[in-house]
This record gives C-alpha cells, structure tokens and sequence, in this order.
C-alpha cells in the first residue's frame, strides 16, 4: 500500500533552536543589518559588497549550526509517510538531518549563481553553484562572466518554486507547519491549497498572522510540537 503523504512547511522557526536567528526576531545576523539592505534586489545592486559579506558571514553560521531535533524528527517522519518538505529557511540543515526531498522557496544560503543569468530575470538550474561555505567576494565571477550572486530570492523578486509547492499541498494527506508566523507570503498562503479533507497542523510557540478553524495549532517550540504532533498522527484514522 502506498504511504499517506505528509507536505511539511517550515520556517526559521524550525532552525532557531539550532542558534540561527529568525528573520523578525532580535539578536544575531538579522540584528544587526537592514534586511532591505542585504534581502532586497534594489539592495544587491546599491551595494553588492555588502550583501555578499553578509552571506559570507551567514555562511559561516550554518557551517557550526547542527539540525536540532525537530529537524531530525521531520526527517524521521519518512520511515512511515511520503514526506516532502517545502521551506522557506535558506539554510540545508533539514538535507544534514536526512531529509531526502527539500524543496527551498526562498533559496539557499551554500548557493550561488550568475547575477545576469540565461533568461531575464531569473537563471537557469544548471547555473547554480554549490560553494559549500566557502566567501564569495566581489569580482568572483561566473562561467558566463557576470558577478556571482547568492542563490537567493530576494524581496523584489519572483518565487520560482511557488507552482511546485502549491503541488506538493495539494496532494498531500497530511500537512504540517512548523516554526512560521505565516506572515511572509506567498507561502503563508499554501495551506489553502490542501484539500478540505487534509487536517493541517501549526506547531510555533506564538500567536500567528492567520486565524483559521482548518488549523490545530500546537502552542509549541519546534523540538517539544514534533513530539506532540507525532502523537497526534498516529490518532489519525485514514
């Protein structure tokens, strides 16, 4: 028989009890720059030098950052279920936890790729390189000649993998998420696209942006909600 299939959204809220600071919280990299700075289209092209120091140092972050146990426990959910995991951290530590499908909406922080790609507007996958945790500086240039960029969507920019996740919710039987105050969309947006029938878990600690009797939120951290969630699941009759 085939496995239910689980859509897993995440957020930063998932990796910040690995010590990655969130995105509208206080402390760490996000502290202390102006995301329209360093997170902005219009801030890549005011001042490149910038934005790609502060890639360098997030980098840099992630390379002593560890998958905590929530990671490992979405990870774990692929012993019984066919899970895919559709984020909007930047970061690999749902691949370093043995996640096998990851889809990243907002990019990846390990990436890079060409600032004038094959199309207008957007690049090509083929393009993207992986630099690992390596700095990339101003002048390192792509194959094509331009500017190396980080593999990012900036504010400003198209979400490229948006149409993939809206199918992954659509067909799932199951979707959970975990660590977002659903404020940043489009993702915020994804669970209505699961079908009416598919009950949707929220696991964060905080009230949230979306208010939505389809929801069972799980008033939790990350690590402690995988745990109620799992127990919630077995309950589930399909």
């Amino acid at each position: 028989m085939a496995k239910k299939k689980i859509a897993v959204l995440t957020g930063a809220g998932v990796s910040a009890e690995s010590g990655l600071a969130t995105f509208r919280g206080s402390g760490g990299l996000w502290g202390e720059y102006d995301p329209q700075e360093v997170a902005s289209i219009e801030g890549w092209y005011r001042n490149r030098k910038l934005v790609l120091g502060f890639y360098n140092q997030l980098r840099k972050q992630l390379s002593e950052a560890k998958p905590n146990a929530a990671h490992l426990a979405i990870a774990g959910l692929e012993k019984d279920y066919d899970v895919t995991v559709i984020t909007q951290n930047v970061d690999n530590l749902h691949e370093r936890a043995g996640s096998t499908r990851v889809l990243h909406l907002h990019g990846e922080a390990t990436k890079v790729r060409p600032e004038n790609g094959e199309y207008d507007r957007t690049y090509s996958e083929k393009e993207v390189i992986d630099v690992g945790y390596e700095p990339v500086n101003l002048g390192d240039l792509a194959p094509n000649g331009s500017q190396l960029r980080p593999h990012i969507v900036f504010f400003g920019e198209a979400v490229p993998n948006i149409e993939k996740a809206i199918d992954i919710v659509a067909g799932a039987d199951v979707m959970l998420i975990v660590g977002t105050s659903l404020n940043v969309y489009p993702a915020a947006g994804l669970y209505r696209y699961a079908k009416n029938e598919t009950p949707v878990y929220l696991i964060d600690p905080e009230d949230v942006a979306i208010y939505d009797p389809k929801i069972t939120h799980i008033r939790e951290v990350a690590t402690k909600g995988m745990e109620t969630f799992i127990s919630k699941l077995k309950e589930c009759i399909f």
